[in-house]
């Protein structure tokens, strides 16, 4: 069979146009079908979108963290969940949140049952965190001892004039940001008792804890140290105006001459203030995405560095005294 020009032009052009379509249709195929594993692994180290999972208490070293790494990867989104610990480890185990900032690592039985179904947690630490105690501008009781603390949390002691005989305060009220957070954790881990005292009593927030504080003279307020200790942040510095900061002893020193350790970066590093804990970071993506960037970032020396200026201890750099200024 013989074509002119004309006719031999027409048909390529219906062939490419069929082409087209069957080029379109398959690729609508695969994607529908095939392409799911390359949906969800579309972020990768330093571009897409994820979600991250903070404790409260480490908010304002988060934010810096989180506005620098965008500012150096243009392409990446961090999404960010402020909550207490409890919701932020549930919500990881359940595969809400792939990415979680916390002051403990999970638990032997944890890191199984991800295991069985097929995640390997990827634990990460960077950082040593102290847990701080303020005092309202008027007290006069700055410093106690370990001792002290100890049975405050145990409900022993109740009455400001308990610790100082000579003091005209009432109750003593401990406040607490959150009773799911890291800090009323730590204190039942560290002390091993199974609840706390009716002399506790919790907020919503940090910020909240501080406010409190700065209008009841008769209260201690439980924060993380990072709220009170950069001095390169408005925020912290604004707070350090409003509160004192109490000094602890080392566990067993009760001697009146023994010396108190605020939570200054060395202190903490070196072991002589004694509420410390480790921050990690808790990555469950099984492929190398944007939650295994952040995390190196945040463990990388930028990110450390942003610690060290947190009034927290990198995990990989060495600290040293820098008294905070009241």
């Amino acid at each position: 069979m013989v074509y002119n020009t004309g006719t031999m032009a027409s048909l390529l052009a219906k062939g490419r146009l069929s082409f087209i379509f069957l080029s379109a249709f398959l690729f609508l195929f695969l994607a529908s079908c095939g392409g799911g594993a390359d949906r969800k692994n579309s972020d990768t180290p330093t571009m897409g979108r994820i979600k991250v999972g903070i404790e409260e208490s480490y908010r304002l070293m988060l934010d810096a963290q989180i506005y620098t790494f965008e500012s150096f990867y243009k392409y990446a989104d961090i999404d960010t969940l402020y909550t207490n610990e409890a919701d932020l480890i549930n919500a990881f185990m359940n595969d809400s949140i792939p990415l979680i900032i916390v002051g403990r690592t999970l638990s032997e039985n944890q890191i199984q049952y991800l295991k069985e179904r097929q995640y390997i947690p990827k634990i990460t630490k960077i950082a040593i965190d102290a847990v701080a105690f303020i005092l309202h501008k008027d007290n006069s009781d700055t410093n106690f001892f370990y001792q002290n603390i100890k049975e405050i949390f145990e409900g022993k002691l109740t009455r400001w004039n308990q610790i100082n005989s000579k003091s005209k305060l009432g109750s003593i009220e401990v406040i607490f940001d959150h009773f799911k957070s890291a800090n009323p954790r730590y204190f039942k881990d560290k002390f091993k008792i199974d609840s706390l005292p009716p002399t506790c009593f919790a907020t919503k927030n940090n910020q909240e804890v501080i406010d409190y504080v700065e209008t009841h003279p008769g209260a201690i307020g439980v924060i993380g140290v990072n709220w009170i200790s950069d001095k390169t942040d408005s925020v912290s510095n604004r707070f350090l105006k409003r509160v004192k900061v109490a000094g602890i002893s080392m566990e067993g020193d009760n001697d009146p001459g023994s010396t108190f350790y605020k939570p200054y970066q060395a202190y903490i590093a070196e072991g002589s203030y004694p509420f410390t804990r480790e921050v990690f970071c808790i990555n469950r993506q099984t492929y190398t995405g944007l939650a295994y960037g952040f995390s190196s970032f945040i463990a990388g020396e930028k990110g450390q560095l942003i610690i060290l200026h947190s009034g927290m201890v990198p995990a990989a750099m060495p600290v040293r005294i820098v008294e905070i200024k009241h």
